[in-house]
């Protein structure tokens, strides 16, 4: 085919390895894949469909590309990924722009969905989720010097307010021997940040046979690769064991940030959610792993207006908050999302009081960052340069913690040029909100 495709893609880490799984199979069919998308002949957009606002915004932009249709050389439109998956028939009903729809399990044919669409023909392919292919080739969408890689597919923690399990299908780990050889293909291609990710990564290998290769294994294999740093996207609390955690802390290529979603600390509300801890645990859990794993910095994910949450064990979560300081804070507001088991819970709390709440914790949240950062100031830092702002005159990059899109950006001044990817000694000298600037240390 020789055939110009665009692509978007929308949500998550894991759905842009899907999307550059599918471009590797476009470009062996010998499609080429264009930026512009009004030059774009197919265009694809793989959707997030995991709470209101992601599809909402998977929505919008499925319209937005259907106007290449009249003004550009757009002459089909294929939907991909959770959206087209959790509303398969009402996509086709709702969206005639669309032509062709695939599942989460059927990636693998999105040559022949492109294929039905140039031929003038609407497509549908949905295969089983929870048996989609777990290897296959990529082309890549991340700058050259990042990677993310997937280790794991699906999820089976059944957590009360999620829909993934049935978009995605149970827990899958990729095989131990398929995984490094993707790995040292990364290395070789000049990959210095590798981002590991799953739904949960602590659960690798728990799926295989005999359990005999799991995620410290993994990770001592990675660091022995060409990789300046291996990052860890996403560790649930239950499952950090000893070893994990010698591994994390003894491994220099490992960079100390970690990211656990917690989701509350409420038991009661936890419980609710299918979801194990408690504020107790969590914070002998957030202590042993700053007295074990020195300079860590932790991000975490928090859900407020849980139904029939009382103020009480909201002010719990803000309390917890402010007494463990936890660097790096996403709050969102429940999503009551068809499907799932926390929708049909007594007790709905309304949009004003889940906004209140979220405002709250972010108001909280701005004065950790506000400290953290001032914690920063005056001391050099290994940055990974990103790029140059030509408005204002400075390069920008990222420290060990700060993960790519969430965090915020280190800008600074060199006398001398950068290029993307280099790794460079950056001193400190100011903050601008979760932003920090300072100077290059030469030599």
């Amino acid at each position: 085919m020789n055939t110009k495709i665009g692509l978007i893609s929308l949500g998550c880490a894991k759905n842009l390895v899907d999307s550059e799984h599918m471009l590797a199979l476009l470009r062996a069919q010998g499609c080429e894949v264009v930026e512009d998308m009004a030059e774009a002949e197919v265009a694809i957009v793989n959707t997030c469909g995991f709470i209101e606002a992601a599809k909402q915004e998977a929505i919008d932009t499925i319209l937005e590309t259907a106007q290449y249709k009249e003004g550009g050389k757009l002459r089909g439109l294929v939907v991909t990924g959770c959206l087209a998956e959790r509303y398969r028939g009402e996509i086709a009903k709702e969206l005639p722009e669309v032509d062709a729809v695939l599942g989460t399990g059927s990636y693998e044919d999105i040559a022949d969905a492109v294929r039905e669409v140039l031929a003038g023909r609407k497509a549908a392919y949905f295969r089983d989720a929870a048996a989609a292919a777990l290897e296959g080739g990529r082309s890549r969408l991340t700058p050259s010097y990042t990677a993310y890689f997937k280790i794991a597919e699906g999820c089976s923690n059944q957590c009360a307010y999620c829909i993934i399990p049935k978009l995605r299908g149970k827990y899958r780990s990729r095989e131990f021997d398929a995984l490094l050889a993707e790995a040292r293909q990364l290395s070789d291609a000049g990959v210095k940040e590798l981002i590991v990710i799953a739904q949960d990564i602590t659960k690798y290998g728990l799926d295989l046979p005999a359990r005999r290769r799991l995620l410290p294994e993994l990770l001592r294999e990675l660091c022995k690769m060409d990789f300046t740093w291996v990052r860890l996207h996403y560790l649930y609390p239950d499952q950090i064991t000893d070893e994990l955690v010698e591994v994390i802390a003894g491994e220099p290529k490992i960079v100390k940030y970690l990211d656990i979603p917690l989701q509350h600390v409420s038991k009661r509300i936890l419980r609710a959610m299918h979801r194990p801890g408690g504020r107790e645990e969590f914070t002998q859990l957030i202590g042993m792993l700053r007295g074990r794993i020195p300079g860590l910095t932790l991000r975490t994910s928090l859900i407020v207006g849980l139904p029939g949450e009382t103020e009480e064990e909201f002010a719990e979560l803000c309390g917890f908050l402010q007494d463990v300081g936890i660097e790096r804070v996403g709050v969102f507001e429940f999503s009551p999302e068809e499907g799932t088991e926390a929708a049909e819970l007594p007790g709905q709390i309304d949009g004003e009081t889940k906004a209140r709440r979220r405002l709250i914790v972010e108001e909280l949240q701005s004065n950790v960052i506000d400290d953290f950062n001032l914690s920063r100031m005056h001391q050099t830092l290994d940055v990974l340069t990103e790029g140059y702002d030509g408005d204002e005159g400075l390069y920008y990059g990222r420290s060990y913690a700060d993960s790519v899109e969430v965090d915020g950006k280190i800008f600074f001044a060199s006398e001398t040029a950068v290029e993307p990817g280099a790794f460079v000694r950056v001193r400190i000298d100011d903050s601008l909100g979760a932003d920090l600037l300072g100077v290059r240390v030469e030599g």
